[in-house]
């Protein structure tokens, strides 16, 4: 039996993952009474430093920049329930174990080295970053992975 492909898992995963984590970033930003152009600049500056400067380009290369990482984000879920099947049938851990490592990885490494960001954050920052990895991206890509590799 041919196995299911995994690049349609991974495209809706990333669209549908990386519209609601940019949407709750957008809804974070306007909270703090900030522009979200500059929060996307932001975005943009990880991999281009100087992209906080670039106005209307820069905010769209962070929102490029947004859905390239949760593309990542995604591929990495899909191939590893891809090949170890089983995490499927219980989705739930699955998802919130997905979230909680990519939660660490960004907050705890990506972030503070590339933006050399203090550590530990705020409680604030670790609920509503939590909420984020787990809930807008393990649970949706899991879903969405298990739905189209399992047919």
């Amino acid at each position: 039996m041919m196995r299911p492909s995994i690049w349609k898992p991974i495209a809706v995963g990333t669209l549908v993952c990386g519209t609601l984590d940019i949407l709750l970033a957008v809804i974070l930003t306007l909270w703090r009474g900030k522009e979200p152009a500059a929060m996307l600049r932001f975005v943009a500056s990880g991999p281009f430093p100087d992209a906080t400067n670039w106005g209307t380009n820069g905010a769209l290369l962070g929102l490029a920049t947004h859905f390239a990482l949760m593309a990542i984000m995604v591929a990495v879920l899909v191939l590893v329930v891809r090949a170890r099947p089983r995490l499927l049938d219980k989705p739930l851990p699955t998802a919130v174990g997905y979230g909680l490592v990519t939660y660490f990885i960004m907050n705890w490494l990506v972030v503070p080295l590339r933006f050399n960001a203090p550590l530990p954050p705020s409680m604030l920052s670790i609920v509503t970053q939590l909420f984020a990895h787990i809930v807008l991206v393990g649970i949706p890509a899991t879903l969405i992975a298990r739905r189209y590799l399992r047919g």
